[in-house]
C-alpha cells in the first residue's frame, strides 16, 4: 500500500485509505463498492455523498437489515438477508453472499480485532477495504470522483476553502455534542451520566437554531450546501423518530421548539436531491428499537410521530422565522460556551 493506507493486519485501527489518482486506490467507475445499513447515521453522510455526487452509477451498495445486531457484545453483528425479499430495501450481499458483515472485515484481513460496523468502502480490484471511518469518506468522497463527473457534478463542493475554518469549527462541537451526544445520552448507564450528557445535546441544537437563523438559509452556512449539512441532517432526520423517546433526548422536539430547524430539514427532505431518498423510516425505528435490549427489552416499535417529516409548505428565508430552542437554564449555559 501506499502512505493513503495505514492499515496494520491485525489490530482495531481500520482502513483509512483514499480514493485518489496516483495511489493504490485510483477513481474508476464500478471499481468500489461501498456497505452500507440505513439505520446509521454516519453510513447515511456516505449514502448522501454518493446521491449528491451522482456516484450512483460509480459506487453500489449492500444493505445489511437493521436487526438483530447479535448478542451483548454485538456479535454476530450485522447480518444481510437471506434473499431481496426477507426484509425492505435491506439487500444480500453483492459481492460474496457473505451471511454478516464481519465477514468482509475478515476478508481484508484475517486477524482484525476491531468493531464490525457501516459504512465500508471496497476495492474490488484489490479485494481489500479501502476505507471504513465515515468521517474520512465524508471529507474526501465528494471530490475522489471529479475528473470523471460532468462539470456540474464536479462543481459541487461540501468542502469549499472559503468556508473550512468555519465548517471545521462547528463540525468539532456538532460531532462531540450532538451527533455523538444523542449516544452519551441514549446508552447512559446511570442517572448521573445521563443528566450529564443530556444537557450538551440540546446546547448543540440551540447552537445551530441560532446559527441557521442568522445565516439566513437554506442550509447551515446560508446559501452553500456544506458538508456540515450532511453532518447535522443524519442526526435531526433521526430526532424526533428515535432519540427523543429512544435516547430519552426529551427535552423539546425539533418539529415543536426548533421552528428554524424544522424548516431546515424539511427543505432538505421534500426539495434536495438525495435527503429523501437515502432515509428509510422503517430501518431507522426498527433499528434502535429491535437491537438495543437493555434500552427496549420488548422490542416495540412505536407508530409516532406523525408524520415523520412534516409535509406543510417550506419556509426557506429563515430571517423570516423567530428562532426557538429549550430554554432550560443548564442548556443556555452549555450553548453559551459554544
Amino acid at each position: 500500500m501506499t502512505g493513503e493506507e495505514i492499515h496494520k493486519p491485525g489490530t482495531d485501527d481500520g482502513w483509512h485509505g483514499v480514493i485518489k489518482p496516483g495511489t493504490d486506490f485510483p477513481p474508476e467507475k464500478g471499481r468500489y463498492h461501498l456497505y452500507i445499513g440505513l439505520f446509521c447515521p454516519f453510513a447515511h453522510r456516505a449514502n448522501l455523498v454518493r446521491h449528491i455526487k451522482g456516484l450512483t452509477d460509480f459506487i453500489d451498495v449492500s444493505v445489511v437489515r437493521p436487526y438483530p445486531k447479535g448478542d451483548e457484545k454485538g456479535w454476530p453483528g450485522w447480518r444481510f438477508p437471506k434473499d431481496e425479499n426477507e426484509y425492505p430495501r435491506a439487500t444480500v450481499d453483492k459481492l460474496f453472499g457473505s451471511q454478516y458483515l464481519h465477514e468482509i472485515y475478515f476478508k481484508a484481513d484475517k486477524d482484525y480485532k476491531g468493531r464490525y460496523s457501516v459504512p465500508v468502502l471496497w476495492d474490488k480490484k484489490t479485494s481489500t477495504i479501502v476505507n471504513n471511518e465515515s468521517a474520512e469518506l465524508l471529507r474526501w468522497l465528494p471530490t475522489a470522483f471529479n475528473s470523471l463527473l460532468p462539470p456540474e457534478l464536479a462543481s459541487i463542493d461540501l468542502y469549499p476553502e472559503h468556508l473550512r475554518a468555519e465548517i471545521d469549527s462547528i463540525s468539532e462541537w456538532l460531532q462531540r455534542d450532538l451527533n455523538t451526544g444523542v449516544y452519551k445520552a441514549g446508552f447512559a448507564p446511570d442517572q448521573e451520566t445521563y443528566d450529564k450528557n443530556v444537557i450538551p445535546v440540546f446546547g448543540a441544537l440551540n447552537k445551530i437554531e441560532e446559527i441557521l437563523h442568522s445565516n439566513g438559509g437554506p442550509y447551515v452556512l446560508g446559501k452553500e450546501l456544506t458538508e456540515l449539512d450532511l453532518r447535522l441532517y443524519s442526526t435531526v432526520v433521526r430526532f424526533d423518530v428515535v432519540y427523543v423517546q429512544h435516547f430519552k433526548c426529551n427535552l423539546g422536539m425539533v418539529r415543536w421548539d426548533y421552528p428554524v430547524l424544522n424548516e431546515w430539514l424539511k427543505n432538505l427532505y421534500w426539495n434536495v436531491k438525495g435527503f429523501k431518498e437515502t432515509t428509510d423510516f422503517l430501518h431507522i425505528k426498527e433499528n434502535y428499537t429491535k437491537s438495543h435490549y437493555d434500552i427496549n427489552p420488548k422490542a416495540i416499535t412505536p407508530m409516532g410521530p406523525y408524520p415523520h417529516v412534516s409535509e406543510s409548505p417550506v419556509e426557506t428565508d429563515f430571517t423570516k422565522l423567530k428562532p426557538g430552542g429549550v430554554k432550560l437554564q443548564a442548556v443556555l449555559d452549555y450553548q453559551a460556551k459554544l
